[in-house]
């Protein structure tokens, strides 16, 4: 009786010390042993090219187990299902479905962003030639990106406008035609909603806004196949010699993980780590703590 008593106690006090240790180690219900599954943007991607600069790692190869997703759309979605997940992706394009974390202790916010205390920020440009704004049409898009319009809605999308009192927009009723939109799909959703409300005050221009990636953008502009590309980067002049560019907003890259995860904040040499080809000694959940 005495040994069943005793074996049934050690029993009950290994149950009481492998609950203690997991809630230790796993409070929120994330297993932080797991691998951090790394997930990044295409090569071209305007997006991961300004996210490898700002951390530091321009040019640099990814980890060799890394997730390679095409589109914003699509890292929104892997991250949404896979807990392990982290990935970097346009702010104003992140949903309420991922969580975004503090880099450095400073919050994605258009206010930190426009202020220069979030660091992971890029400009959002479109890329056309000089000639380009002979036209009429084109020049009159042109202008409505600099109303106080489209700069609303910039703002409301959760954008940087870079435009400091915007005047009002004045429309040309005289104007028909189409006008040509390609590249990065960092600006696209954001470009399609200035197209739309542009088409509504000149009903008589037709707007056509589609992705590709930066490398698009750059590409269709040179060649003529849009009458303006889009990228979202630092402008590159080898990149399209006989373009010029200009700065449509400011924009936001945030770092993002699944909703499960608990963690809070992430600093720019441990995002340098895990997505360092050649260091990457950040490999597991439980390497980082806030």
């Amino acid at each position: 009786m005495k040994k069943h008593v005793l074996l049934a106690t050690l029993l009950v006090m290994l149950a009481m010390i492998l609950t203690a240790c997991n809630e230790t180690n796993n409070s929120s219900g994330f297993d932080t042993s797991k691998n951090i599954s790394i997930l990044a943007r295409e090569d071209g991607s305007g997006t991961k090219t300004a996210f490898m600069e700002l951390i530091d790692l321009k040019g640099k190869a990814d980890p060799n187990n890394v997730i390679i997703q095409n589109g914003t759309a699509a890292i929104l979605a892997e991250v949404k299902g896979n807990p392990t997940a982290i990935a970097y992706e346009s702010l104003g394009y992140v949903t309420g479905d991922v969580k975004t974390l503090k880099v450095n202790g400073v919050e994605a916010t258009t206010a930190n962003i426009k202020d220069g205390s979030y660091k992971i920020s890029r400009p959002l440009s479109l890329v056309y030639k000089e000639s380009t704004l002979d036209n009429e049409v084109n020049q009159a898009f042109f202008t409505y990106l600099k109303s106080k319009e489209a700069q609303t809605i910039v703002s409301d999308k959760g954008y940087v406008s870079v435009v400091d009192n915007a005047p009002a927009y004045s429309a040309n009723a005289a104007l028909s035609g189409t006008i040509e939109i390609s590249g990065s799909t960092s600006l696209q959703p954001l470009m399609t909603e200035l197209a739309a409300a542009f088409e509504k005050l000149q009903n008589g221009i037709s707007v056509t806004v589609s992705g590709g990636g930066s490398g698009t953008g750059y590409n269709n502009a040179e060649q003529g196949v849009s009458v303006f590309g889009m990228i979202s980067e630092e402008f590159s002049l080898s990149k399209a010699p006989s373009c010029i560019h200009y700065e449509v907003c400011k924009d936001g890259i945030a770092v993002i993980v699944n909703k499960a995860n608990p963690l809070d904040n992430i600093t720019m040499e441990q995002l340098k780590s895990i997505y360092d080809a050649e260091a990457g000694t950040i490999t597991k959940w439980e390497n980082l703590s806030n």
